[in-house]
């Protein structure tokens, strides 16, 4: 169990580096943007749109990454003063009720919905007209990656209430 969790913990890694990489393009672009609309007073028609695509595949695909490092947003003015076997208990119902059901929702729904748009070849209302159907497509991924990261944390759970150790 301690090498599944270490292989699903990897991918999250990873995932979470190669996608952080994807703000130098979003960065260039961005700026690329300001520079041909201030000082050239010519803006273009596809920035904002490919800025939106790549913000939206970096946070959406550095999910699994940002949970691996307990990074997501959290209120915890209760839970921090909580025993760690409590907290670790608390942690494995919320991520049965919570976090495996949403991450289930959003491969099957995200599926549905990228598939849609596959088969549709679906295209942004804008005058640029960008197919929608990659980004789309990250829908069901990101749920995928949430749910291998939930799983590894499930288990070191399960394991600290068990053997009392952290992994």
């Amino acid at each position: 169990m301690k090498r599944l969790c270490r292989r699903l913990d990897l991918i999250s890694e990873w995932t979470g580096r190669i996608v952080g990489w994807l703000i130098v393009p979003l960065t260039v672009l961005i700026l690329f943007e300001i520079l041909t609309r201030r000082f050239l007073g010519k803006p273009t028609i596809w920035t904002f749109e490919i800025s939106k695509f790549i913000y939206a595949g970096h946070f959406m695909l550095a999910i699994g990454y940002t949970l691996l490092h307990k990074a997501h947003v959290s209120v915890d003015a209760i839970t921090v003063h909580l025993s760690p076997r409590t907290q670790a208990i608390l942690n494995i119902i919320t991520y049965i009720i919570f976090l495996f059901l949403f991450a289930v929702v959003m491969i099957w729904q995200g599926t549905i919905f990228a598939a849609t748009s596959w088969k549709l070849r679906e295209t942004s209302w804008s005058v640029f007209h960008p197919p929608l159907y990659p980004i789309k497509t990250v829908m069901p991924i990101t749920g995928g990656l949430l749910l291998l990261q939930g799983i590894s944390d499930f288990i070191k759970n399960i394991i600290f209430l068990v053997k009392g150790e952290r992994i």
